[in-house]
């Protein structure tokens, strides 16, 4: 077993590994623990009892973080006309149509979120392997593809954050910043657990939130009793 560095070794004292604190409390201890020179993303992680293996065991959603995110967001629309203008006065970093096509599929990405209007996803849809690998792909289920691109667009730079389980049953996402006032982090942690809650699949049995735990970008994870996030 690895030796560690005398940096975790210190931010590990005081948090003990098989208790599950409070959302108040594990907050508290992450944020104690967040001393990078810059400012951490505090990132919550959920392990779901699904197998997404199975269509109806997929998990999938967006959730509105009340207190946004923290982070500064890129956003592309595919769109032309009216609902281009649309994009472009609600903020979006990049806006076209047929020309947007031809610089992401030369590989060409300088953005964080993609969304697109219902005409043009036949267009988008022949970028599924550049964009698909990324994550970037536009999806109706989670407010990408819509004709309100004004509202997508602000929803994005607003803190929306997507989320999709992985192979091993389990979604996470960045939730905040370790700047964030410890209220603020509980708020947007309670709101993302809520959304997954929401997203629980028809094949789903048994215990669908089996393990919760919170962690800044080089700080130890600390768990997180699961009643405590789903009281919201």
């Amino acid at each position: 077993m690895a030796k560690l560095g005398k940096r975790i070794a210190s931010a590990r004292e005081g948090i003990d590994r098989e208790k599950l604190y409070s959302i108040d409390e594990a907050v508290k201890l992450v944020k104690e623990r967040a001393k990078a020179k810059f400012d951490e993303t505090i990132e919550v992680a959920m392990n779901l009892g699904v197998d997404p293996r199975h269509a109806d065991q997929m998990v999938r959603g967006v959730c509105n973080l009340p207190n946004g995110s923290g982070r500064s967001v890129r956003v592309a629309v595919f769109a032309r006309g009216a609902k281009a203008d649309e994009a472009k006065a609600a903020g979006a970093d990049v806006v076209g149509a047929e020309d947007l096509f031809e610089t992401v599929n030369g590989g060409t990405i300088d953005f964080d979120r993609c969304i697109a209007t219902p005409d043009m996803m036949p267009l988008v849809g022949r970028l599924g392997k550049v964009l698909g690998p990324r994550g970037l792909m536009p999806n109706p289920k989670v407010g990408t593809v819509s004709m309100d691109v004004a509202g997508a667009v602000k929803a994005a730079k607003g803190g929306a954050v997507e989320f999709r389980v992985e192979k091993a049953g389990i979604v996470h996402a960045g939730i905040g910043k370790a700047s964030f006032d410890a209220d603020k982090l509980v708020q947007n942690i309670k709101a993302f657990a809520d959304a997954v809650a929401k997203a629980k699949p028809s094949g789903a049995k048994g215990t669908y939130i089996q393990r919760v735990a919170i962690s800044s970008t080089m700080g130890p994870g600390v768990k997180v009793d699961p009643s405590s996030v789903l009281g919201a």
